[in-house]
């Protein structure tokens, strides 16, 4: 039997057999995961939701810009290493968007990756940093959702090479690389460390564009946050862990905390392109408190030398 994709014997200890059963075993922890119980009770704040919206950078990647879409209506091209990824319609429109959706169907796309119809979501949805998010803030952000205006706007299909664009083989991906649950606090750090540990590895999901990725597009082990030359449309992803010569280790927490809030460097110049966005869309409209809760989080991690740069032809 042919390898799944070229190359996966490579893998250790797993046979293209080991594969299927993988993605077979996957399918059926999902399926059950799915099937637990209902969505938390208490009334949806769409005020904070709002405030959830805006950390999750969702404007940035669900509105099309450059086409004047409407906004969260989808159509933003997003081009990868793997093919060009279009966002979807998030707005409450029934039909083309999510206005069907129900508390449960919003919990399990952003929580497991599997959309109401039971398919598996390409993991370009950063559901793998997602699913952290707590069922509180997951409600709150879909009440704030459903206040926006909808917008009858049909969702384009991915323009994605097989077998990347092969929807049924994302089990396996994701029994290799996705572990799904919500963010569960150290009991050994404090409050602040924890906010910023919860906003950087769920809601503001820095990892999705500052790790780098292996040749399934799965994140390289030991490299998280380390930055990568194959970011989205082919942007540098600068490291963002504390090694001083690579990364972040030599700027201040002043520094750090201006680039998040106005995308100003230390040099005087600004971000651009898709941190740019982040900018504009999320970490410049969050409050100072998380900001440094962000900042305190990323100083603790292990320091990463991985210079990002283009190499020369």
């Amino acid at each position: 039997m042919p390898a799944l994709f070229p190359g996966a014997s490579r893998l250790p200890g797993l046979t293209s057999a080991g594969l299927v059963f993988a993605a077979v075993a996957a399918g059926l922890v999902i399926a059950v995961l799915a099937a637990a119980g209902p969505a938390p009770a208490g009334e949806p704040d769409p005020v904070r939701g709002k405030y959830l919206f805006d950390a999750a950078g969702c404007a940035a990647c669900h509105t099309d810009k450059k086409g004047k879409g409407a906004p969260l209506a989808g159509g933003r091209k997003l081009k990868t290493p793997f093919g060009v990824f279009i966002s979807p319609n998030i707005t409450p429109d029934p039909e083309f968007g999510i206005g069907k959706w129900s508390d449960r169907d919003f919990i399990r796309a952003l929580r497991q990756g599997v959309a109401p119809d039971g398919r598996h979501y390409f993991p370009v949805f950063p559901y793998p940093s997602y699913t952290g998010i707590t069922d509180k803030d997951l409600l709150d952000l879909k009440a704030y959702l459903f206040t926006r205006p909808p917008a009858k706007t049909a969702n384009k299909p991915h323009d994605v090479a097989p077998p990347f664009g092969w929807r049924f083989l994302v089990p396996l991906w994701k029994a290799l690389y996705f572990t799904p649950g919500p963010f569960r606090p150290d009991p050994g750090r404090s409050g602040q460390w924890n906010r910023g540990a919860y906003l950087v590895t769920a809601l503001v999901h820095c990892g999705e564009c500052h790790t780098p990725r292996d040749w399934l597009g799965g994140p390289k082990a030991g490299m998280a946050l380390a930055g990568t030359t194959e970011g989205p449309d082919g942007g540098l992803i600068p490291n963002i862990t504390p090694d001083k010569e690579t990364g972040i280790g030599r700027w201040s927490d002043g520094d750090l905390q201006e680039i998040l809030k106005s995308g100003m460097l230390p040099d005087g110049d600004f971000v651009g392109d898709v941190m740019g966005e982040m900018v504009d869309d999320s970490t410049g409209r969050l409050k100072v408190a998380d900001l440094k809760a962000m900042i305190l989080y990323l100083r603790s991690l292990p320091p990463v030398f991985h210079r990002v740069e283009r190499k020369k032809k």
